[in-house]
């Protein structure tokens, strides 16, 4: 029954990684691979023995580094929000509420990006405007291509978009914790406050953690949809990250072989990362989870 999808994982996984021996060649479009100069291990020492690309590489890895250490900082938000939703007691308001958090995962960045560009458009955006009309500011702001907070308003941006739908699974956990222990607390006077701390936050705890030592195997990825909508000449300095950085340099400038092997040193690293997260878990919860 689970040939299917060892064949799926195959197909869409594993054979792709033929192409990591571009990293290994000069290649060029149109020329066959056959009459491509070997480079061996060139593009993978220029990363660090040529000063200008050893400092784009390092630029890079700060970003991303700065941005997956914000969403694994803020990754206890839909935690907060889950329990505080199930605390409402009224059925058709805690629908609407998730509903209305949900929907924006299942929206493209580039939709989200038409979003920021209505509410934040310097000629015709809808903040722009009130703020003009209240006499708040002057002149309108620029807040799409300046390059001020990149790191904090590309985390909200993902907070918005994915809040509703990380809660879910934790909304589902609560709803798996014994009852029983909420009517003991409540014998032994415990509040409502006293409830959320002492038994659904101990009970989430599990779940937050596995949760999280994916997050840490996954902490150079990124992603590339989100930053390559909102990327700009002013901000590209601290918006560029990781996967965007291979993009750029494979699809806009045509270097293909180097951004090849940019991309295979991320996923040696992600490998690494992955394997101590396991150690982590072993080591903190005495379970692994590979």
């Amino acid at each position: 029954m689970a040939l299917p999808f060892l064949i799926l994982a195959f197909l869409f996984s594993y054979l792709p990684l033929y192409g990591w021996i571009y990293a290994f060649y000069d290649y060029r479009p149109g020329i066959p691979l056959s009459q491509t100069n070997f480079m061996g291990f060139h593009w993978f020492e220029s990363m660090f023995s040529n000063a200008i690309q050893r400092q784009e590489v390092l630029r890079v890895l700060r970003n991303t580094v700065a941005m997956s250490s914000l969403n694994i900082l803020t990754s206890i938000l839909p935690v907060i929000f889950a329990i505080f939703l199930t605390e409402v007691n009224t059925a058709w308001f805690k629908k609407i509420v998730q509903i209305m958090t949900t929907l924006p995962n299942f929206i493209s960045w580039v939709l989200v990006y038409s979003f920021a560009f209505m509410l934040f458009s310097v000629d015709n955006g809808f903040v722009n405007h009130l703020l003009t009309d209240l006499g708040l500011i002057t002149r309108p702001m620029n807040v799409l291509a300046s390059d001020n907070h990149t790191w904090l308003a590309m985390t909200l941006w993902h907070i918005w978009k994915t809040l509703g739908w990380s809660a879910i699974m934790y909304i589902a956990a609560i709803t798996g914790i014994d009852q029983e222990l909420y009517e003991a607390a409540k014998v032994d006077g415990a509040g409502r406050f006293r409830l959320m701390w002492h038994v659904t936050v101990p009970g989430l705890m599990p779940t937050f953690f596995v949760l999280l030592v994916l997050t840490i195997a996954n902490f150079i990825n990124n992603g590339l949809e989100q930053y390559y909508v909102f990327q700009n000449a002013i901000n590209t300095s601290h918006i560029e990250v990781l996967d965007l950085y291979v993009y750029n340099i494979g699809m806009l400038n045509s270097n293909f072989s180097y951004s090849t092997a940019v991309s295979l040193l991320k996923s040696i690293i992600s490998i690494f990362l992955l394997f101590v997260a396991n150690g982590l878990s072993k080591l903190v919860r005495g379970e692994s989870i590979i």
